[in-house]
C-alpha cells in the first residue's frame, strides 16, 4: 500500500461512484488522459482490470468491490487526518452536472438557474434528462447529480428538500366561447379535455380525485409531455389541468386564462433527490443549494436548510 499514490484513490473511489473515467476526471479536476493513467498504475499495482467497459459504464470487478470499502475508510481516514473536505469553487469550474427533472421544472426552473450560472460559474455545463422509472438507478449509480420534481419512489433510501408547495389549475383559452372567469363542475364536464400523463408531476392525484368525485372528463387527447399544450389549449376549445406554478407561467406566454378547479384538489411537494454516496460531494452540495436558493426567491421565501 506504500506505493500508492494518493491521486489514484482519489480516482478509484470516484470512478467507483460514477463508473466513468470522464465523470471521475471532472469531479477531481483531472485531465482526462490523467485518470486514465492513474487507473492503468491500479490495474497494474493490484494484477486485475478493477473496472471494465459495459452498456451501463466502467463498472467494477469483484476485485474492485472487495477493495472499495478498505480503499475508502482509508481516504475518509486521511481526509479526517488533515481536516480536509473536497473544495469546489464554481467560478473555477468547467464541471458537468447531470439533472433529472420533469418538463415542468425545464419550464419553470431552467431558465433561472442558466441565469444564475452564467452569472457566477460560467464554466459549469448541464445534462437534463426527463424523471423516469430508472431514475432511482442512475442517481445511485452517479449518472445523475440530482432528481428534482414528485417522486414518491424516491423518499426512501435517498436524501431529499422541499424546494416548493403547489396545488392544480385548470386552463382555458381567453376566447373560449363558453368558459369565463369561473369554472362549474357542469360546465368542466361537458367540455373535452387534454390529460398529460408525464412522470414526476403529479398527474394520478388528480386523477384519483376526480375519480372519487364521480367526475368522468371526456378526455380528447392524451399528451407526454406540457411542453405544448399551452398553446393547444389556446387555439382550441379543450381543457387541461396543470400544477399551478406551470399554468402561472403558461399564462404569461398564451392566450389563455387561469381557473380554479370545480372541485378541491390537494397539493403537493416538489423536491431535489440525491443519493447518499454524494450527499457530502462539495459540487453536489453546491449545486442543490443553489436551486433551493432559486426557487425561494422566485417565490419569496427563506430557502429550507440543507441537510448536508
Amino acid at each position: 500500500m506504500a506505493k500508492l499514490d494518493l491521486e489514484w484513490l482519489a480516482v478509484f473511489d470516484e470512478l467507483y461512484k460514477t463508473n466513468s473515467v470522464s465523470r471521475a476526471a471532472e469531479r477531481l479536476g483531472l485531465a482526462q488522459a490523467t485518470a486514465s493513467i492513474a487507473l492503468n498504475k491500479l490495474r497494474l499495482h493490484f494484477g486485475d482490470k478493477l473496472f471494465t467497459r459495459t452498456s451501463k459504464g466502467m463498472m467494477p470487478t469483484p476485485r474492485a468491490d472487495a477493495l472499495y470499502p478498505e480503499l475508502r475508510d482509508i481516504i475518509e481516514r486521511l481526509e479526517a487526518a488533515r481536516g480536509f473536505r473536497a473544495e469546489f469553487v464554481p467560478a473555477q469550474s468547467n464541471r458537468e452536472f447531470h439533472i433529472s427533472i420533469t418538463d415542468i421544472s425545464e419550464i419553470v426552473l431552467l431558465p433561472i438557474l442558466l441565469n444564475r450560472l452564467q452569472k457566477v460559474a460560467p464554466g459549469i455545463r448541464l445534462e437534463i434528462e426527463k424523471t423516469a422509472d430508472d431514475s432511482a438507478i442512475r442517481l445511485a449509480s452517479g449518472e445523475v447529480d440530482l432528481a428534482v420534481g414528485f417522486m414518491p419512489h424516491l423518499e426512501a433510501g435517498f436524501h431529499q428538500q422541499i424546494l416548493f408547495t403547489q396545488n392544480f389549475v385548470c386552463l382555458a383559452a381567453r376566447s373560449h366561447p363558453r368558459i369565463a372567469n369561473k369554472l362549474s363542475r357542469a360546465a368542466f364536464l361537458n367540455e373535452g379535455h387534454i390529460v398529460v400523463r408525464t412522470s414526476g408531476t403529479g398527474h394520478w392525484i388528480v386523477d384519483k380525485v376526480f375519480e372519487q368525485q364521480g367526475m368522468q372528463r371526456k378526455v380528447v387527447l392524451r399528451l407526454p409531455s406540457f411542453l405544448g399544450v399551452a398553446h393547444i389549449v389556446a387555439e382550441t376549445e379543450l381543457l387541461v389541468t396543470v400544477p399551478r406554478k406551470l399554468g402561472e407561467k403558461l399564462v404569461s406566454q398564451e392566450e389563455i386564462k387561469l381557473l380554479a378547479p370545480p372541485v378541491p384538489l390537494p397539493s403537493f411537494s416538489v423536491k431535489q433527490h440525491w443519493h447518499e454516496r454524494f450527499h457530502a460531494d462539495a459540487g453536489n452540495i453546491w449545486l442543490r443549494r443553489t436551486i433551493a436558493e432559486l426557487f425561494a426567491t422566485h417565490h419569496g421565501r427563506q430557502p429550507v436548510q440543507d441537510p448536508a
